[in-house]
């Protein structure tokens, strides 16, 4: 049965694109069948992969919205284990297409059900939005990671946010976790930076993660390429965050058993590798 995530926060530019397309890898890399699913209409995990939108012919939209299933939409990327359920621009239309199905909360549940055994992790890239695709989202997953950017208004929408997913623990799904909350864009010369992971710690405590991913050129550049960083260049900070976040939610699933001494690929202290 595969480890369902949602990664969601309705704020703009915080990575969460970015997370899900090099989580998704990272996982792959460490030989965990992964499966990452583009919830966004902006397709950018669907393009951050490899594929031109132009040559999508089946998408999430199709599995929401005319039944198919998911197996015919899902494509192989070039990353070693690792399949991408893509998206596309049509995936707009799909709120108001929807809005008058019954149980139309769970829908993406019942499609991505028949997958369930074929992955170790599902990973869902959801919409800076709290629309009826991102709750069917939640709904489907077994927990949320929650990108915050390390800058002044990291706070800003986090408790909408939090409250919006109380609602769906509440009404829809009661078995929905938070798995973490994970610092991006962090730049250790900032004291701006500083302050903030040391709020969002006093605030969160436990939920989260050691893993802090840095501001990185390579993670920038990645996607242009089409390619995750761990296949853009492995010896990158990005790359190497990535990594760290997922052993580290490894360990926290108890799905591994990672020597201390291996746990933790760390960068030097300006960043660098």
């Amino acid at each position: 049965m595969a480890k369902v995530i949602a990664i969601a926060n309705q704020k703009g530019g915080v990575g969460k694109t970015t997370t899900a397309i090099n989580l998704a890898a990272s996982l792959a890399v460490l030989e965990y069948k992964t499966l990452l699913i583009d919830a966004d209409p902006q397709a950018n995990s669907t393009t951050g992969n490899g594929f031109d939108l132009k040559n999508i012919q089946l998408s999430l939209y199709d599995c929401l919205v005319n039944d198919t299933s998911a197996g015919q939409v899902i494509l192989e990327t070039e990353t070693p284990n690792l399949n991408l359920l893509p998206s596309h621009l049509d995936l707009v239309g799909a709120e108001i297409e929807l809005i008058n199905q019954p149980n139309r909360e769970h829908i993406l549940r019942k499609a991505i059900e028949e997958e369930d055994k074929n992955y170790d992790f599902i990973i869902i890239d959801c919409s800076p939005s709290l629309g009826l695709i991102t709750v069917n989202a939640l709904s489907a997953a077994h927990s949320v990671l929650i990108p915050v950017q390390c800058e002044y208004f990291a706070l800003e929408g986090l408790g909408k946010l939090l409250n919006t997913i109380k609602i769906v623990q509440t009404r829809i799904n009661q078995s929905l976790e938070i798995e973490g909350i994970l610092m991006t864009m962090y730049d250790g010369r900032l004291r701006l930076s500083n302050q903030v992971v040391e709020e969002i710690k006093n605030h969160f405590d436990a939920l989260v993660f050691n893993t802090i991913i840095h501001r990185n050129t390579k993670l920038g550049e990645a996607p242009s390429f089409g390619k995750p960083a761990l296949m853009y260049d492995a010896d990158s900070t990005g790359a190497i965050n990535y990594l760290n976040l997922a052993k580290e939610i490894l360990q926290k699933n108890d799905l591994t058993k990672i020597k201390n001494d291996d746990k933790i690929l760390e960068p030097n202290e300006d960043g660098s590798k």
